[in-house]
């Protein structure tokens, strides 16, 4: 195999793929990556058997081939030269030598054939959508994952993709995501779990304006622009997560989210640091913020106004939690529903994008009797 391609590319197209190359690999060919000459590009593909991430870049073809290269060595090589052509020549035993106007350097490379095959995912479901769409869907459910090996079908963002609509669900058991979009529909319904470390590997990765979901049975794959990320699914039951938001919300609560999340962050320095609890005290057109540590001897309280007519209720939450999801609301408002100091507390941007929706859930805590 022989071929010359420039350096910045190359070190791009590595970049894009290094994601899937496990840092501990029970295999050592899952420490290459292949290179591949593909339509008179160089296809890169790596994966730790769990995900796989493929990407095209253009390169001059002397000689097609392929070869699996140690992906650390040559992407540390690759990082610290300037842009300029890397002229690459594999001979049959696998050595493959590279070169530049800098100097030449060497390294032993393995079979190609060893290389473990990418699912093949020629069946399945096709969606057309666009990449903006997907990566918003991420970043909007991903604080949200459990990280509970116990729980194995929480440790994912559940895509369930309708003839109306596409939901996109993420929960921990201590706080809950759901982020709708109209925009993305399927006459076949669609209903799969993503692992949180493809989702993060997707969402760095695509690189194109428009975006090709296909589904199989086991498997997806996100292909955008020169690049493939094809996941292994969690094939579990995903939790009944409708069951779990309270319908009857009479008490509405409608805040400054930025005076809010500040406010919490602040308080929660003097929370306890076993529990982090804190506890919002509603009023009318105000809310108090209070915590305390108890084997501290420390307190804070904040009072800040509100828009709230409903009546008076105490209710606990833990401050990470509360403040994750205040994070995720994209406006400056945002509006809080509650029933009962035991219920969860709903919490939702004051204003939509037009053909979304988003909802989210913080359990409340049990609160600590004090004045």
């Amino acid at each position: 195999m022989k071929f010359n391609v420039s350096s910045s590319d190359l070190n791009q197209g590595l970049s894009a793929v290094i994601g899937a190359v496990p840092t501990k690999a029970t295999l050592p060919i899952l420490e290459t990556i292949l290179f591949e000459s593909e339509d008179g590009r160089l296809k890169l593909s790596a994966t730790d058997l769990e995900i796989s991430i493929i990407e095209y870049i253009d390169a001059d073809i002397e000689e097609e081939g392929a070869v699996a290269i140690p992906a650390k060595r040559l992407l540390e090589t690759l990082r610290q030269l300037p842009d300029i052509q890397v002229f690459f020549n594999v001979d049959e035993n696998q050595n493959v030598q590279f070169k530049t106007d800098k100097g030449t350097y060497k390294l032993v490379g393995e079979e190609a054939d060893e290389f473990p095959e990418v699912p093949d995912m020629t069946e399945g479901v096709t969606l057309n959508t666009d990449t903006e769409l997907i990566t918003k869907a991420i970043g909007k459910t991903m604080f949200a994952v459990s990280t509970d090996d116990l729980r194995p079908a929480m440790m994912g963002v559940y895509f369930d993709i309708g003839a109306s609509d596409s939901k996109f669900v993420a929960t921990d058991g201590h706080r809950l995501v759901k982020f709708v979009n109209k925009n993305l529909t399927s006459e076949e319904p669609l209903s799969f779990i993503v692992p949180d470390k493809a989702l993060n590997l997707v969402a760095k990765a695509l690189d194109g304006a428009d975006c090709e979901l296909n589904v199989s049975d086991d498997h997806a794959r996100f292909k955008s622009g020169n690049t493939m990320v094809i996941t292994r699914l969690i094939n579990e039951q995903y939790p009944n997560y409708e069951s779990v938001i309270p319908r009857d919300n009479d008490k509405h609560l409608l805040i400054d989210k930025n005076q809010m999340l500040a406010t919490v962050r602040r308080v929660s320095v003097f929370s306890s640091t076993t529990t982090r609890q804190i506890r919002l005290q509603l009023g009318s057109d105000k809310i108090t913020i209070r915590a305390e540590d108890l084997d501290m001897s420390s307190e804070a309280k904040e009072t800040i106004s509100c828009d709230y007519g409903s009546g008076e209720m105490e209710i606990g939450f833990n401050a990470k939690y509360l403040a994750d999801v205040l994070s995720n609301v994209d406006v400056d408002e945002a509006r809080f529903e509650f029933s009962s100091p035991n219920r969860a507390g709903i919490v939702k941007p004051a204003e939509e994008g037009e053909g979304e929706e988003m909802l989210m859930l913080v359990m409340p805590v049990m609160l600590n009797s004090y004045a």
